[in-house]
């Protein structure tokens, strides 16, 4: 049985460090297979996730060895901590490694949507030629609103600030002045949702945060706002933003993240055949130098319990 279980996938080289000294099962469907995981993990030191491997209950029971969970990312909503912190199995984060490529994310998302006219291939192809409806708006001089102001949220705004575009910030647990903010204006979530033209949302999934962009957060934005979620889903009223996005009310939306993961048909119906907006798969904080960075820092953090 091995020491050490990968259950999604990250990049198998970095494992080689632990392979040095521990066995090993790099088994990236395992998510998908809860009794094999949960046959597998009794003997388990070492437990490697990303966000769909639910680390708690009948896991945990499972889990009688257990000593650290490392996080294929910094996310934690999909393990219970109070339950890890009263068994002293550590858990350790990838935090920091993936920042960069979230922030070009939502730079990308916002440049796609304020612009409207990268959608055309079909059209075009067909021989249409519909410039009169694709004039699209410039990101210089639009009012970026960034919903919680960590490391992520702080390195879309030097991006965004290098594009020429305003940055405000919402942050109740950073004081006004502190050296983080730099150039971004702190502003209440109120003022923040009337004023961005880009609302990014940078917060995790908490009692506080769920459905924090509800209904009546998404009427008080601007009619040709721009809302992405790349943070986590339950922040946003998935039902509400469609309904409002087919009403004209927003200017579009960009989601990577869902109340539910992965998006069923049945879910994923409430978003059909809106041209202004984005889906992914779960996907801005993973690329090809991210999943390097990610799969390195998290095997050296689960090393450094399993060896100290």
């Amino acid at each position: 049985m091995a020491d050490i279980i990968v259950s999604e996938f990250m990049d198998e080289a970095a494992l080689e460090a632990a392979r040095l000294e521990y066995d090993v099962l790099y088994a990236p469907d395992l998510v998908d297979k809860p009794e094999a995981l949960l046959a597998e993990i009794a003997s388990a030191k070492g437990l490697i996730v990303r966000n769909r491997t639910q680390v708690r209950g009948a896991l945990l029971e499972a889990a009688t060895g257990l000593k650290v969970v490392g996080r294929l990312g910094v996310g934690l909503d999909n393990i219970d901590i109070a339950a890890c912190e009263a068994r002293g199995i550590a858990v350790r984060p990838a935090t920091g490694a993936n920042d960069l490529s979230v922030a070009e994310y939502v730079i990308t998302s916002a440049l796609v949507l304020l612009r409207g006219a990268y959608h055309s291939a079909a059209a075009v192809a067909g021989g249409q030629w519909p410039r009169g409806r694709l004039m699209g708006r410039e990101i210089s001089g639009k009012i970026l609103g960034l919903v919680g102001y960590g490391a992520i949220a702080r390195e879309t705004a030097m991006r965004a600030e290098a594009l020429g575009m305003q940055i405000i910030g919402f942050d109740p647990f950073l004081e006004e002045g502190a050296p983080q903010w730099g150039r971004t204006a702190k502003v209440t979530l109120e003022t923040l949702l009337q004023s961005a033209d880009v609302v990014s949302l940078h917060v995790p999934l908490t009692a506080e945060t769920r459905n924090l962009i509800d209904d009546k957060a998404l009427q008080s934005m601007k009619s040709d706002a721009i809302l992405i979620n790349a943070a986590r889903g339950g922040v946003v009223d998935e039902a509400a933003l469609a309904a409002l996005l087919r009403q004209g009310h927003l200017g579009g939306a960009a989601l990577d993240v869902f109340h539910t993961e992965p998006v069923n048909a049945q879910d994923g119906a409430k978003f059909a055949d809106i041209p202004n907006l984005i889906l992914t798969p779960h996907i801005a904080g993973v690329t090809a130098e991210s999943n390097i960075r990610v799969s390195q820092v998290t095997v050296a953090n689960v090393l450094s319990v399993l060896q100290s």
